[in-house]
């Protein structure tokens, strides 16, 4: 692109509440995003009216009836593969490099993302960002009201799979660095390259998958996975049917060691504990305890920030104040 200065940018298919929507959007907005491009899933027309007003937002309806064509996909996974492949190829020519994220997802660079994507070689099409998964602060008194703890994770799938046994000691067997969601992360992949083929965590180019990758290791995806007792619960039942905890998905681990899919482990448990079962689970996997703090700081993965998500949105959506 002829442009002195790098310009990134984010495709998300989204349905949520418009509170959400834009507490996603200003967060990236405010580390100087240049383009947002929003797929509401859901009719939902007070979100479209409110983010189209801002000049670095694009927003489309993808609901039923507003879909490209006749097909529309039945899984969301496939509507949102079919979404970032739409902004690539058409919405997309004005940012060099571009990362499909999800409403829960909120990038934390902690130096300047463009300064990040610039350093990249130039045979490096993608750069993966690494989660870290929210603790919840109920009931927990030595949280600030704002802040949000998370828990990291180690790299290397064989110090992961010790540090996850040590902390959480219950369940840790049976997770992949104590996490209840994706350890893949998410990508950001250069733009205008033609062929590129992209899925929810990864790129193809013919037959490489992931060409010239690299570990954007400067910054975290926070990712509120399950940030209170009330959220896993509500989500538990779609999520364990056609969400993150689904029949299809591999274990987490290899089965000769023990290995289950979160779908096999909390089918394990409700059938045998009920749902104070699965509430223990969460207990100790999810709530940001003194004791599970000291376990994970004690191993470098803890991370505590303040998001400060009231202030971005009324900053960039003065509107829906």
């Amino acid at each position: 692109m002829a442009q002195d200065r790098l310009r990134w940018g984010i495709v998300s298919t989204i349905k949520a509440p418009l509170r959400e929507i834009a507490d996603f959007a200003a967060h990236h907005l405010d580390l100087d995003a240049h383009r947002l491009i929003i797929y509401l899933d859901d009719d939902n027309p007070a979100a479209f009216e409110a983010l189209k007003q801002h000049p670095k937002i694009r927003v489309f309806k993808a609901d039923a009836d507003h879909w490209r064509n006749p097909n529309r996909p039945a899984k969301h996974q496939a509507r949102q593969t079919a979404n970032a492949r739409h902004a690539y190829t058409r919405k997309a020519a004005d940012i060099d490099w571009i990362a499909h994220i999800d409403v829960d997802e909120f990038l934390w660079p902690h130096k300047p993302l463009e300064d990040q994507l610039q350093a990249l070689s130039a045979d490096c099409l993608c750069a993966r960002i690494r989660p870290v998964e929210a603790l919840s602060s109920d009931g927990i008194d030595d949280i600030p009201a704002a802040r949000t703890c998370f828990k990291a994770m180690t790299n290397d799938r064989a110090t992961r799979q010790r540090q996850t046994e040590t902390i959480f000691p219950t369940y840790g067997g049976f997770l992949n660095g104590g996490f209840l969601s994706h350890v893949a992360g998410k990508l950001f992949f250069r733009t205008g390259i033609d062929g590129l083929t992209m899925k929810i965590h990864n790129i193809h180019l013919g037959e490489e998958q992931n060409p010239g990758q690299v570990e954007l290791d400067q910054t975290e995806l926070c990712h509120m996975h399950a940030q209170s007792w009330h959220d896993f619960i509500t989500s538990y039942r779609y999520r364990l049917e056609r969400g993150s905890y689904r029949p299809d998905l591999a274990p987490n681990r290899a089965r000769d060691t023990g290995g289950m899919s979160m779908h096999e482990l909390f089918t394990f448990i409700e059938n045998t504990e009920g749902e104070p079962g699965l509430r223990a689970f969460y207990d100790e996997t999810c709530r940001a305890t003194p004791a599970l703090r000291a376990r994970l700081d004690a191993h470098g993965l803890l991370r505590c920030y303040d998001l400060g998500l009231d202030a971005k949105r009324a900053r960039h959506f003065p509107w829906l104040a």
